[in-house]
């Protein structure tokens, strides 16, 4: 399936990108980061699994188990605080 990928804040700087498109079997917002971890560089660094990761499916806050759609939105961001 395609599905579109977003990243923000520090993910998009370390990625390098702030979004792109992606064909992938994943079924779930869990396997997608696995995959995307598993090609290395930026994308190993910016998503690893040590580190806390936030992930949206169609603006809609995801866990691991959140399934994937064809044509859906996943964005990847960082803890957001505010004050």
């Amino acid at each position: 399936m395609m599905i579109s990928l977003r990243y923000f804040a520090s993910l998009r700087e370390t990625i390098g990108v702030s979004s792109e498109s992606l064909q992938t079997d994943c079924v779930d917002v869990g396997h997608l980061r696995q995959s995307l971890i598993a090609l290395g560089g930026a994308y190993a660094l910016g998503l690893d699994l040590g580190r806390p990761v936030r992930v949206a499916v169609n603006q809609v806050m995801a866990q691991d188990q959140t399934p994937l759609s064809e044509g859906c939105e996943v964005a990847f961001f960082p803890p957001v605080t505010g004050g």
